[in-house]
């Protein structure tokens, strides 16, 4: 993309409730944008929504931020030439402009009640008229005004739209035109004189130099105003030039269903506490509308920073597809080296994840098994599961996996097994593979037959790691001792 002027992009979401994904892949594209042209990534929060803003959503977005390495140029903690970068401090710097915009004719006041609006909007409707504001309030006269305000009328400022159509080229979907009978005069400041999204979005964009507005496609239909306002805000000196405009798709869930913050699979946090890397999500996320390459769907962050331009972003809906993205995240736990994967399950071998006593944890036990764990997990919290049976004076009592691997005659076959792995050399994992293989043969059984009432008997459980090497590193001594208990269960 040739520009000569610097990338500015920015990232504003509202502090309300938990990150959603589909608002984590647009962090992500202007994150990406503007690493590969060398611009300014900005973080603004939008906050002047008291009801439903939070400031434990606030830290929150942040913490969220920074455990998924975006790194920001400007922004809430670090600040920049443009701070305060929360909206809520920002307020004299709105009432300024909407009194600009309101002296200068570009806005004006509108003293409309709910109720007058939805009557007009009704008829409108059942002429088969357009049902949005009819201008009612656009040309009062001072005389009107005054009678309106004598009535005890308060008012909201709409901003007059021009009555010609809007055309913009959009940076993922083309050239776009919009007539001017569907975008009309729409409000910026609230009755009681806060300023709406409408206003302090555009006017913190002009005042913050933003070059590119990437955001979600559900804004599209609100580019129109912005450019009227944008232009609007020019003539007053409030702004320098438009921004580019390009309009993420749409990430949709199930049932062709855009993708809602009550959608269960829809919130960061919960793949936060399931155990997955920033990496492996942020590599998913990233093909909701955009690819690396035809035949490449894992990479690192950094190798698409630099591939990533807007352009090549697709403008139809992306499905989010669980399945893939645990795939991809697997993917990233099997690249990470042997620290940095033992050091990233960490937090779920202590409380309150891990079911062993936190003076139970033997971490040789630990640093033996994570090998074997790391091509078998999809996410770190996989982990507790899989070793826990090396932690616990006894296994996981799991009634359903028990039942189905303790067939007739799991008993003898637990017995003959228990003979031969005490004969069996406990240094080779080889030798103890070996001892079950012939234990199931004297009873006709396959080795994957054989094996399962003795990992239920060890680890509690029907599937986990390679078992043999589990039993190595648990032990002859407590390998032998689970296959007796089990016996004493089955006698029983």
């Amino acid at each position: 993309m040739a520009n000569a002027t610097p990338v500015r992009v920015r990232f504003c979401p509202s502090p309300t409730g938990n990150p959603h994904v589909g608002l984590v892949r647009t962090a992500l594209f202007n994150w990406a944008f503007a690493r590969h042209h060398g611009g300014t990534f900005v973080f603004r929060i939008e906050d002047t929504d008291a009801a439903r803003d939070s400031e434990e959503s606030y830290k929150q977005l942040l913490d969220s931020m920074r455990w998924l390495g975006f790194t920001w140029d400007e922004g809430p903690e670090i600040g920049g030439p443009h701070a305060p970068y929360r909206q809520s401090q920002r307020m004299d710097i709105y009432q300024d402009v909407a009194e600009k915009l309101l002296a200068g004719g570009y806005a004006y006041p509108c003293y409309c009640t709910t109720e007058e609006l939805d009557a007009r909007r009704e008829a409108a409707r059942a002429a088969g008229k357009p049902s949005g504001y009819d201008g009612h309030c656009r040309e009062l006269s001072a005389e009107q005004k005054q009678a309106y305000e004598a009535e005890g009328r308060s008012h909201v400022v709409r901003f007059r739209m021009p009555d010609e159509a809007t055309t913009f080229t959009d940076l993922v979907r083309g050239e776009i035109t919009v007539q001017a009978e569907n975008v009309t005069d729409y409000g910026i400041v609230r009755a009681n004189g806060a300023p709406l999204y409408t206003l302090v979005n555009p006017v913190d964009d002009a005042l913050m130099e933003i070059t590119h507005v990437l955001r979600g496609e559900d804004l599209l239909s609100s580019t129109p105003r912005q450019i009227a306002l944008y232009k609007a805000l020019i003539e007053l000196g409030v702004a320098k030039d438009i921004p580019s405009f390009g309009h993420l798709p749409y990430v949709m869930g199930e049932g062709n269903k855009k993708l809602s913050k009550r959608d269960p699979q829809a919130s960061l946090n919960i793949y936060r506490e399931r155990g997955f890397l920033p990496e492996g999500l942020l590599n998913y996320l990233s093909l909701l509308g955009w690819s690396f390459s035809a035949d490449q769907d894992v990479f690192s962050i950094s190798e698409m920073v630099q591939k990533f331009e807007i352009g090549d972003v697709n403008a139809n809906p992306a499905r989010f597809d669980l399945k893939k993205a645990e795939s991809i995240n697997a993917d990233h736990i099997r690249l990470l080296d042997g620290k940095a994967f033992a050091a990233a399950c960490e937090p779920w071998l202590t409380a309150p994840h891990a079911n062993w006593a936190p003076e139970d944890f033997d971490r040789a036990a630990w640093e033996a098994i994570a090998p074997h764990a790391q091509t078998r997990v999809t996410v770190l919290s996989d982990i507790t599961a899989n070793v826990d049976f090396l932690f616990r004076a006894e296994p996981v009592e799991d009634e359903a996996s028990w039942t189905k691997a303790m067939k007739e005659g799991s008993d003898a076959l637990l017995r003959t097994a228990k003979e031969k792995l005490s004969a069996a050399d406990w240094t080779s994992p080889e030798s103890l593979k070996n001892a079950v293989l012939a234990a199931g043969e004297e009873h006709g059984l396959k080795l994957g037959k054989a094996q399962a009432p003795v990992r239920v008997a060890v680890t509690g459980r029907t599937v986990g790691l390679p078992l043999f090497e589990s039993l190595e590193i648990l032990g002859k001594e407590k390998t032998l001792a689970r296959i007796d208990a089990a016996l004493s269960k089955l006698a029983a």
